[in-house]
C-alpha cells in the first residue's frame, strides 16, 4: 500500500508544477493538471512500478459557466487495484479552446467516456479514433449537459412523456 502523500511526492518530484491544487476530498487525492500534460502524467500513473494506476475507471466533464477561463473541465478517476488507492485528476479549459488529447492510446476503456463526454458537453478529445455521439441523437445540435440549456428540450423526438409517468 502506498499513502497519498508518497504519490505527491512522487508527481510533484517527477513533474514539479505541471501538478497543482493537492486535496483530500472525502478521502480522494485530487490534483490538476494542464491539457497539454495530461497524457505524459497518465502515462507515467499507468507505467509507474511503484503507482500502477492500471484502472481508469471514469471520465467525466463538467460545465462551470461562470469560471472566466475555466468554463469547462474533465475529469478522470484512477485506481490502483495493488495499492488500494484512487485518484482524481482534473483539467480546466477555457470556454475558447474545448480541446484535450486523447487517452485512448493510455488507457483502451477511454474510447467511449471520451465520446460520452464530448456528446454531453461537446468537449473534443483530439486524436480519439471515432468522436461522435454515442447516447443522444445525431440530429441535436447542442450538447444537452452544458448548463446554458433548459433542462427540458421539447424538441426531443425520441422521448414519450408516458415512458416517464407524465
Amino acid at each position: 500500500m502506498i499513502s497519498h502523500q508518497e504519490i505527491v511526492d512522487e508527481l510533484v518530484g517527477h513533474f514539479g508544477t505541471k501538478v497543482t491544487e493537492f486535496e483530500e476530498p472525502h478521502g480522494l487525492l485530487t490534483f490538476v493538471c494542464q491539457a497539454n500534460d495530461i497524457i505524459d502524467i497518465l502515462e507515467y500513473l499507468k507505467e509507474s512500478d511503484r503507482l500502477k494506476f492500471r484502472f481508469l475507471t471514469d471520465i467525466t466533464g463538467i460545465h462551470f459557466p461562470d469560471a472566466k477561463g475555466k468554463e469547462f473541465g474533465v475529469v478522470y478517476h484512477l485506481h490502483s487495484f495493488e495499492n488500494a488507492v484512487r485518484l482524481r485528476i482534473k483539467v480546466y479549459l477555457s470556454k475558447e479552446d474545448i480541446n484535450i488529447p486523447t487517452a485512448v492510446n493510455v488507457y483502451v476503456g477511454a474510447n467511449w467516456m471520451e465520446r460520452e463526454t464530448f456528446d454531453f458537453y461537446g468537449i473534443k478529445f483530439t486524436g480519439h479514433p471515432n468522436l461522435i455521439r454515442i447516447l443522444n441523437m445525431d440530429e441535436m445540435d447542442y450538447h444537452p449537459m452544458r448548463k446554458e440549456y433548459p433542462l427540458e428540450d421539447a424538441s426531443r423526438e425520441d422521448k414519450i412523456d408516458a415512458l416517464f409517468g407524465r
